[in-house]
């Protein structure tokens, strides 16, 4: 079969990889059996770390593997961690070909391609790479840099305030946004803020519905800093828990890879954020804009150590949304 009748399997594969978690060390996965034929017999998705993978799912929904081909929005993997490895199980059904978009860059569970063609079975890879990149890329690029892909938040007037120049803050952004907000704190492993902050508002740090419901998943709560926590601080009884971080931002990013943090949404203060940015360890940007006037001194962020326009560190836009008067603009830096 052409490598393009494939397509149509792996956009289905990846419709399967989106019901899984985003958070955690593992990524989304999908994958379909597909007969000779073209037609899929079977479906599996990854759930989360320490249930069954994609192609194992997938597998337990049919007889034998003989004569079918699977496809899966990721090289399947030559490791034993919670859970066999990917790669024999598919050798063990008799499954004749194997059809992925994306190399699995660990160190430990990459091969999976070699073990498949070692084993006899038509490997083919890069089919809509570009797609299966944009699903795992979070997961990606916390492997590659072996710290947590780090989203950095703000919200603020249209001329770049925070707050009034007395320090209320609350609210400058729509009740439509920071209801997204909250999903967005849902979909990271962490949600981090400095020790100023942490005393000064006394957050919760949690993730709520619109209605003010708890979200199933919670992000860790992080707070960077020197000062201990005061005994009465709310975020003691932070559902997941609270955990305090001192040191270089290179170091602490690494500690909270080595304990399977992937993502983490950083909300401030703008000391934190400044320290943030200038270190270069941010990696998308969600800024709400609310269409008000401010003036004053209270500014998102704080000296970058930018002299020039020429030294601007240059964003490009992936998305923009008006959610209830105030616009949602999301950025990556250009390189």
């Amino acid at each position: 079969m052409p490598i393009s009748t494939y397509d149509e399997a792996m956009r289905r594969a990846r419709e399967l990889a989106e019901r899984g978690s985003r958070t955690g060390e593992n990524p989304q996965v999908g994958c379909v059996l597909v007969d000779e034929t073209g037609a899929i017999v079977a479906e599996g998705w990854h759930r989360g770390a320490g249930t069954a993978h994609a192609e194992v799912d997938a597998l337990s929904k049919v007889e034998s593997g003989r004569g079918l081909t699977a496809v899966v929005t990721l090289e399947p993997c030559n490791h034993t961690g919670r859970t066999g490895p990917c790669a024999q199980a598919l050798i063990e059904a008799g499954i004749t070909r194997v059809v992925y978009s994306l190399d699995d860059p660990g160190n430990e569970s990459s091969g999976g391609a070699e073990t498949l063609r070692a084993a006899g079975i038509e490997v083919i890879s890069g089919v809509l790479s570009g797609e299966g990149y944009q699903l795992v890329e979070r997961w990606l690029t916390a492997n590659r840099l072996g710290r947590p892909w780090v989203t950095a938040k703000w919200g603020s007037s249209l001329d770049g305030r925070t707050a009034a120049t007395d320090g209320t803050s609350q609210w400058i952004t729509s009740a439509e946004s920071r209801t997204y907000i909250h999903q967005l704190r849902a979909q990271h492993d962490t949600i981090a803020i400095g020790t100023g902050t942490a005393i000064a508002d006394n957050p919760t740090l949690t993730a709520r519905t619109a209605d003010g419901n708890l979200y199933p998943h919670q992000p860790l709560a992080v707070v960077i800093g020197d000062t201990p926590l005061p005994d009465g601080s709310g975020l003691w009884g932070h559902p997941r828990g609270v955990l305090q971080e001192s040191g270089p931002l290179v170091e602490i990013l690494e500690r909270l890879y080595n304990i399977g943090i992937r993502s983490l949404f950083l909300e401030g203060g703008p000391r934190l954020m400044n320290s943030f940015i200038r270190e270069g360890l941010v990696d998308e940007y969600v800024v709400c804009l609310a269409p008000m006037l401010l003036g004053g001194d209270k500014t998102a962020t704080g000296d970058l150590g930018i002299s020039t326009l020429t030294a601007a560190r240059r964003l490009v836009v992936t998305s923009t949304e008006v959610m209830g008067g105030t616009i949602v603009v999301t950025a990556r830096e250009s390189h």
